[in-house]
């Protein structure tokens, strides 16, 4: 089974930036889209990118664009997302996905739509 890392969540100022990392390990990352989604207290989980199998092509939300920006290396099995001018509005639980369907394209949105998820990781945002 494929299991995801994540890393890189803690406490930052306003207009700070962190760098999430999550890692899988076997020899299919390249295989599966990765998604990004995050989860505030009191709200339900929301969509902040995705990424194709190969890194050639990328969506985000509206509040992610210009931001926030996914990556992935895989040579390391590794997916990033960078997050810069981080508000509180961003605080959330932070979780990476893994998905093996071919139709990503049309649901890279839909968190249902995902195979794998990794354990989270707390991203706060003070003031």
């Amino acid at each position: 089974q494929v299991q995801l890392v994540e890393s890189g969540g803690g406490l930052v100022q306003a207009g700070g930036s962190l760098r999430l990392s999550c890692t899988a390990p076997g020899r299919t990352f390249s295989s599966y889209a990765m998604g990004w989604f995050r989860q505030a207290p009191g709200k339900e989980r929301e969509f902040v990118a995705s990424i194709s199998g190969s890194g050639g092509r990328t969506y985000y939300s509206g509040s992610a664009k210009g931001r926030f920006t996914i990556s992935r290396d895989n040579a390391k099995n590794t997916v990033y997302l960078q997050m810069n001018s981080l508000t509180p509005e961003d605080t959330a639980v932070y979780y990476c996905a893994a998905d093996a369907d071919r139709y990503w394209r049309d649901t890279y949105y839909t968190s249902n739509s995902y195979d794998y998820w990794g354990q989270g990781t707390q991203v706060t945002v003070s003031s």
